[in-house]
C-alpha cells in the first residue's frame, strides 16, 4: 500500500523570503514522498515592492493561495496590525489545505504570525534561520518562533547550539546550511552587458563591465523615526565614492516609507547621476550582480550571508546586523557619511575575499527536504532542561 505524501506549506512573504527558500521548494517539489503547498502573502504581492511573486511563478512555483494582508504606513501600529491580519487569515488557509508541516522563514513579522497559526492548529512548525542574532525587532521575533517550532534548520554551528541552549531538544536541531547558499554555489556567475536591460528599473543606465557598488538599506524598527537621515547618510556615502550605483528599495517594515522617501527625493531632484533603482530583481541576477560589485553597502543580510560565500567587500552600516555572524569580507560603520565613504573605499581597495562556508556549501534544500519527509516531532513541545544542565525540581 502506497503512503500519501506528506504535505509541506511553505510560507513565502517577501522578496528575500523566495531568496532564502527557493531550494527548498525545488526539493520538496522533487520529493517522492513529499508535496508542495505554497502560500504567498505580505510585499511579495505587492507591486511597489516588485510583484516578487511573479518572479515565483516564472520558476514554476504558483501559489495554492495568496493572501494579502499589509496595512498600509510602514509604522509600528501598522506593523503589528499586519501580524495580526496574517494571524487572521492564514488559519482559513490551513485549514484549507490540512498540511502535515508548515515552514517559516527567519524572522519577520509574517514569520511570526504563521508560527502562531500552525502551532495553534496542531501543526508542526519548521523554522530555518533560527538562532542568529541581530539588531531590530528581528532577533526577538526568531527567538520567539524557535520557542513555537517543531522542527530547526539553523543556518550555523552557533546557531545550532544557540536554539538548543534556548532548551530545544537536540534530535529536532539540523544544522544543514542556509538554503540562499544553494543558489550562489549552483548559480552561473556570468553577467552579460545587457542583463539590467530586461529587468526595467529607473535611473542611469548602468555598465556592469565598469566598477559599481550595490545598496541595499532597511529600516531599523527599533530605531523607527530615524530612517531619512539613516539613508541620506548612505546616500552621500556612495554618491563620495564617485562610481556607479545600482540602488534597491527598501522592504516592508516600520520606517520603510522614511528610507524610500530619501531615495525618492534623491532620484528626483536630479543629484542621482550614475545611480540606478530596482525594486526587485530574480534572486539568480541578484547573486550575479553581488559577485561583479565592488561593494555592497547598506544594512541586509545578504552581505553577510550570500556576501560570505562570494567573497563580496561589504560594508554593513549601523545596527540592523549587529553581532551577527559574518566572515572577513564585511567590516562595520555608523551611519555617517564620512565614516561610510572611508569603509566603503577600503573595500574597494581590497577586493573580492576569499570564500566562506560558514552559512553552508550549497546542499541545504535537498538535505532539509529529506529531514521533511521522515522526521515526525511531537506537538507537545517540552522545555528540555537536561540540555540545560538543569534538574526540574518537585515540591
Amino acid at each position: 500500500m502506497t503512503l500519501p505524501k506528506r504535505k509541506v506549506c511553505v510560507v513565502v512573504a517577501s522578496r528575500a523570503n523566495y531568496a532564502r527558500v527557493k531550494s527548498v521548494l525545488a526539493a520538496i517539489e522533487a520529493h517522492p514522498d513529499l508535496e508542495l503547498q505554497l502560500i504567498a502573502g505580505a510585499s511579495l504581492v505587492l507591486e511597489r515592492f516588485g510583484n516578487a511573486v511573479d518572479v515565483m511563478a516564472m520558476d514554476g512555483f504558483i501559489p495554492d493561495a495568496t493572501i494579502r494582508f499589509i496595512i498600509e504606513g510602514e509604522t509600528p501600529v501598522t506593523m503589528a496590525k499586519s501580524t495580526g491580519l496574517a494571524l487572521l487569515e492564514l488559519p482559513t488557509v490551513f485549514e484549507l489545505l490540512q498540511p502535515d508541516v508548515v515552514v517559516t522563514v527567519a524572522d519577520r513579522f509574517e514569520t511570526i504570525a504563521t508560527a502562531i497559526a500552525a502551532a495553534y492548529m496542531n501543526i508542526p512548525v519548521a523554522h530555518t534561520q533560527g538562532g542568529e542574532v541581530s539588531g531590530s525587532i528581528d532577533e526577538s521575533v526568531r527567538h520567539a518562533v524557535t520557542k513555537l517550532a517543531h522542527l530547526h534548520f539553523p543556518a550555523t554551528e552557533l546557531s545550532a547550539r544557540r536554539v538548543i541552549g534556548m532548551g530545544e531538544d537536540a534530535s529536532t536541531v539540523f544544522n544543514l546550511g542556509c538554503p540562499s547558499i544553494d543558489l550562489v554555489a549552483s548559480a552561473d556567475m556570468g553577467l552579460r552587458r545587457d542583463t539590467l536591460a530586461h529587468f526595467g528599473g529607473t535611473g542611469s543606465r548602468i555598465d556592469t563591465d565598469l566598477p559599481f557598488v550595490l545598496m541595499m538599506q532597511h529600516p531599523v524598527t527599533t530605531e523607527y523615526g530615524k530612517g531619512l537621515e539613516q539613508i541620506n547618510a548612505t546616500i552621500q556615502a556612495v554618491t563620495k565614492i564617485g562610481l556607479q550605483a545600482l540602488v534597491f528599495w527598501p522592504n516592508v517594515d516600520a520606517g520603510s516609507e522614511q528610507v524610500a522617501k530619501g531615495l525618492r527625493v534623491f532620484r528626483e531632484t536630479g543629484e542621482a547621476s550614475g545611480f540606478h533603482f530596482f525594486r526587485n530583481l530574480p534572486p539568480e541576477i541578484f547573486v550575479k550582480l553581488m559577485a561583479h560589485c565592488a561593494c555592497i553597502v547598506g544594512n541586509s543580510s545578504a552581505a553577510l550571508r550570500e556576501g560570505a560565500f562570494l567573497g563580496t567587500p561589504a560594508v554593513t552600516v549601523g545596527t540592523r546586523q549587529q553581532n551577527r555572524e559574518r566572515g572577513a569580507n564585511v567590516i562595520e560603520a555608523v551611519h555617517d557619511a564620512g565614516e561610510i565613504a572611508d569603509a566603503i573605499q577600503r573595500q574597494i581597495e581590497h577586493g573580492p575575499y576569499e570564500r566562506n562556508t560558514m552559512f553552508g556549501d550549497g546542499t541545504a534544500g535537498e538535505r532539509i527536504a529529506q529531514v521533511l519527509a521522515v522526521e515526525r516531532p511531537a506537538i507537545q513541545k517540552k522545555l528540555n532542561l537536561a540540555g540545560l544542565g538543569l534538574e526540574l525540581k518537585t515540591a
